[in-house]
């Protein structure tokens, strides 16, 4: 009875330590990048949550704290894990954002933002909704939910758990990370802006020497050309771009 009784606490103790885990990785899995998209089904995000917490259990459980499982714990657990869940995810996400920022600023410089119409579940420029796509693909292609298991083992150390994160720490890492998303898309879309402020320009001395061209029909189709074959030449680049900086921040986040 005795070893019966040590079982059980055990398995209590196994399952409250899971929970924890369960707690942060469901948060966060709600902002990932590829696995938390809204339209992935709802049970396959259950089940890739719970797969993950199954993961990252043993290399964590010996810093998670030991304290016996009680409601005052739990609800501080509750808080505290799923904000620090939460703010792990959306700093993945901004990368997401950065991509489809840099997409939208290349349409509007290309005349490109009502191509195709909005093929995304949310409205979208095509060349936003193409880039991220991609980058989604090729994200997962490389390994994605071996390095999301290991940046969140990462978090333990700092964000540890059942402590609830300092607010200033938050503020000055999401403003950093917000400023380097916005840097990012500008990297990205630079060269359909440089090839939209050669085409006005071309267009201004064609219009000042040939006044009675109209410019805007001849130069549309060209704008239009040279921006779907820009795209094909970049977006490689772009995206391996795009990788690096993604990686980066998996291997040394909030640096």
């Amino acid at each position: 009875m005795t070893g019966l009784a040590a079982l059980l606490e055990l398995g209590g103790q196994g399952l409250w330590l899971g929970l924890l885990v369960f707690l942060r990785v469901g948060a966060a899995l709600f902002a990932l990048p590829g696995l938390g998209e809204s339209w992935v089904p709802l049970r396959l995000r259950l089940a890739l949550a719970l797969t993950l917490s199954a993961a990252i259990l043993p290399a964590v459980a010996a810093g998670l704290p030991s304290d016996p499982p009680s409601l005052p714990l739990f609800l501080r657990a509750v808080a505290s894990e799923t904000l620090a869940g939460l703010f792990l995810g959306l700093m993945l996400r901004l990368f997401v954002f950065a991509l489809q920022t840099a997409g939208t600023i290349a349409a509007q410089a290309t005349s490109l933002s009502q191509l195709l119409g909005n093929a995304a579940a949310e409205p979208m420029p095509a060349l936003g909704h193409i880039l991220s796509v991609a980058a989604l693909a090729l994200l997962m292609a490389t390994g994605f939910h071996v390095k999301a298991a290991a940046y969140l083992i990462l978090s333990y150390r700092l964000l540890p758990a059942l402590a609830l994160p300092d607010p200033a720490v938050l503020a000055q890492a999401s403003r950093a990370e917000v400023s380097h998303a916005f840097a990012l898309a500008f990297s990205l879309a630079a060269p359909f802006v440089i090839l939209s402020a050669l085409y006005n320009l071309t267009l201004g001395f064609i219009n000042k020497a040939m006044p009675q061209l109209m410019v805007a029909f001849v130069g549309a189709p060209v704008i239009t050309l040279g921006a779907v074959a820009l795209m094909g030449l970049v977006a490689p680049l772009l995206l391996a771009a795009w990788l690096a900086q993604v990686d980066a921040f998996l291997s040394a986040p909030f640096r």
